[in-house]
This record gives C-alpha cells, structure tokens and sequence, in this order.
C-alpha cells in the first residue's frame, strides 16, 4: 500500500502535480460513479463502494480523519442504496424520482447543523486536524447528500454541489490537486444530474 500513496514519478518533481496511483484509481472510479448516477443505473453503487475504500486509505493517510471517517460511513451507505435501488418501490417497480418536502428540508437542515458543530469540535480536541471546520461541513452534508441520492430526492444534486464548492478549495490546500479538479469535474456533473433527473421527473409526471 505504501507504493500505492507514493507519488507518481512523472510529477513528483511538481508538488502542486503530486499524485498517487491510488488517488488516481480513486478518481477515475469516483467519476464512474456519479456519472452513473445521474443515468440512474444501479452498477455507480458497487463503483463507488470501491472509490470510497480507496479514499478512506488516502484521506488517512494525509490526516484529514473526518473525510477518512466519511468513507467509513459511506461503505455503508453503498451497500445500503445498492440494495434499496435494488428492491426499488416494492412493487415491482424501479424506484422513482421525487421531490424533497419542506418538512424533510427542516429535518436535514437540522440534522447538518446538529451534525457539523460536534464533528467539528471532535477533530479539533481530539485529533491533529488542522482545518476541522473545513473538514466537518462537507463531510456531514456528503452524508445527507447520499441519503438523498439513496432515496431518489431531486435536489440530492443542490447538496452536492455545495459539498463540491467546499471540497475543491479544501483539497487542493491539503496539496490533493487531482481529487480537487474531481470535485470540479463532479461540481460539472451534478449540475447535469439535476437537469437530467428534473427532465425525468417531468416526463414521468406527466405521463
């Protein structure tokens, strides 16, 4: 694993190049998976669960344990949405598109705030995070994004693009180029995936 986090030799004479076979397969499985998303197909489940092992070995590596944690959580995650995309309505049914209510937008605004204070505070006294704030506010709204995305909620997309904003200045101050150009990449594409899944909803609304 330790040739793995070793910068690639092409560019480990330019620091702010700096990247690693495993942050490379990190990227380029992550980029599968959200872009499999937002086509609605079933297989950016298992895509991802591969992307955020690799992550969770990357990001503790570099110490940023909140993002390390995430994954930790996220493993869960995907093989919990993998099943429910699965199952899908339990009529036989895939699963469909719906929009998020105000009542659920009440609970996931209080469940963010509830979340990032503790988080935030947990890696500044107990661990040597040097951006605890940073880190805590993407990871908590990563977790609500993914329940989101789990579940079908349209605007699953406006969450991640305030965790993509968040994560591309936090990466690239960290010296992770490539995961922060992701999250511009990711940025473009969840931008698409609202687009997409409000097109789909339309139609299916209208039929």
């Amino acid at each position: 694993m330790i040739d793995l986090l070793t910068p690639l030799k092409p560019f480990a004479t330019l620091p702010w190049l700096a990247m690693s076979p495993l942050e490379v397969i990190a990227t380029v499985m992550a980029v599968w998976c959200v872009w499999a998303y937002t086509r609605e197909n079933i297989w950016a489940w298992p895509t991802g669960l591969v992307a955020v092992i690799l992550q969770l070995v990357l990001f503790w590596d570099i110490k940023l344990y909140g993002e390390a944690c995430l994954q930790g959580i996220y493993i869960v995650l995907q093989i919990y949405g993998w099943m429910v995309w699965a199952r899908g309505d339990g009529r036989g049914d895939e699963l469909a598109i719906t929009r998020t209510s105000a009542r659920l937008w009440l609970t996931l605004t209080f469940i963010a705030i509830a979340g990032v204070v503790p988080v935030a505070l947990a890696l500044k006294h107990l661990s040597d995070s040097t951006t605890p704030w940073w880190d805590a506010a993407p990871s908590v709204l990563s977790l609500i994004a993914q329940w989101m995305i789990t579940r079908k909620k349209l605007e699953n997309w406006y969450v991640w693009i305030l965790v993509n904003l968040l994560s591309i200045a936090l990466f690239a101050d960290k010296g992770l180029y490539l995961i922060s150009l992701l999250n511009v990449l990711l940025l473009i594409i969840s931008i698409f995936g609202v687009r997409r899944w409000a097109q789909t909803l339309r139609a299916s609304a209208a039929a």
